[in-house]
């Protein structure tokens, strides 16, 4: 009798070790919001693409120290409204450690309060330096793009270069636009160049042929056309049809191949700013960033079928950043954020990472190489 108990003991223990090996630890939940429908979709799009592929490899690599990645993805479909009800509901109900995105930068500035009043880090996914500055009222704000005002300082330096003082200015009025034309005449004088024209565009709007009738009767010797909408295709388009042979500078928010398809003939010689991501190949052996560039390409690429853009590679860096933290300090939005705020040498897509108090995107003006396209595609014209 006390034999069958012992036995019968021994299979009920192992029968609850076994049930308890095989019950999976809690997950981790990860807020993620993109624009993947909307005027910025191209943007959105290959974001919530980049995540859900991260997402599958930590989960068939075991996990986060055996608990299960979940990411909780939101559409803001690009609109404000939206964004603020997609956020409060990742903090109050879906109760995430962390959130990546937004897409845009006005949708980003538009819950800037909500995250810091909630503390819950924010790794944005969107360029305008206002973002995170000023940085004491941004503690829990990062972002991955690198900032507008360094894409700014790169535009003029090229400029400089080639002896180009007079420009023409054409701003979308979103938050990127608004905040990129603020840069663009903050920088102007410092690098002697005048702003001759300064003209702007809705998001939704189809031809801005009358603004560049404008800047074609002024002085200017180029035109800096600063947007994420798909404005990005047709300003070049309508200049070609004006006839227009100033040189067309883009802003960093032109890295998706698409706005060169959408543009035709009209995209060649475009100069923009931008990450080496679309370059990859093109970088020399030994550069810090290749690998992990060419890595991520090939894996997007093969896994979607489609190029890889800048845009993803934002949401790329910012979800690693997030599950590095998870990795090391756990489930704890605070230990997340100092974490983050202390990372020094994480090699991205966007450049290599230094983060401080005093700095929430962590990369500097290098992280930028000057871009063109070449016969309808991408080419380093300046590193």
């Amino acid at each position: 009798m006390f034999r069958k108990s012992l036995v019968l003991g021994l299979i009920l223990g192992i029968t609850a070790l076994a049930g308890c090996a095989k019950k999976e630890k809690e997950p981790y939940k990860v807020g993620a919001i993109f624009a993947t429908t909307g005027p910025a979709s191209w943007l959105g799009e290959p974001e919530r693409n980049t995540v859900q592929m991260i997402a599958e490899q930590v989960n068939r690599e075991g996990g986060i120290d055996g608990h299960p990645l979940e990411l909780i993805i939101e559409d803001t479909a690009g609109d404000e409204t939206r964004t603020v009800n997609a956020v409060n509901k990742l903090i109050n109900k879906d109760r995430v450690l962390a959130i990546v995105g937004p897409s845009r930068s006005g949708t980003t500035l538009a819950i800037v309060r909500i995250v810091e009043k909630a503390e819950v880090p924010l790794i944005s996914c969107a360029a305008a330096e206002a973002i995170v500055t000023p940085p004491e009222e941004r503690r829990w704000v990062f972002k991955t793009p690198q900032k507008d005002s360094d894409a700014v300082i790169r535009i003029y330096e090229h400029m400089k270069k080639h002896g180009i003082t007079k420009i023409a200015i054409l701003t979308g009025t979103t938050g990127f636009g608004a905040q990129g034309r603020k840069q663009l005449k903050k920088y102007a004088p410092k690098f002697g160049i005048e702003i001759v024209a300064d003209e702007t565009y809705g998001p939704r709007d189809t031809d801005m042929t009358p603004q560049l009738t404008r800047i074609k009767a002024s002085e200017a010797q180029a035109v800096v056309n600063w947007s994420i909408v798909p404005a990005q295709s047709i300003v070049p388009k309508n200049m070609r049809q004006l006839g227009m042979k100033i040189p067309l500078y883009q802003s960093h928010g032109f890295g998706n191949i698409k706005y060169v398809k959408a543009a035709g003939e009209a995209a060649e010689g475009i100069i923009f700013p931008c990450g080496r991501l679309l370059i990859a190949e093109q970088l020399p052996e030994g550069h810090p960033q290749k690998k992990v560039l060419v890595e991520y390409k090939r894996a997007y690429e093969e896994r979607f079928k489609e190029p890889v853009s800048t845009f993803g590679g934002h949401a790329y860096d910012a979800l690693w950043l997030v599950i590095n933290a998870l990795k090391d300090a756990g489930p704890d939005r605070a230990k997340i954020r100092d974490y983050i705020e202390n990372v020094k040498g994480f090699v991205g897509t966007g450049g290599t990472f230094n983060f401080s108090p005093e700095d929430h995107t962590g990369l500097k003006k290098d992280a930028f190489a000057i871009l063109t396209v070449k016969e309808g595609k991408f080419a380093l014209l300046e590193d």
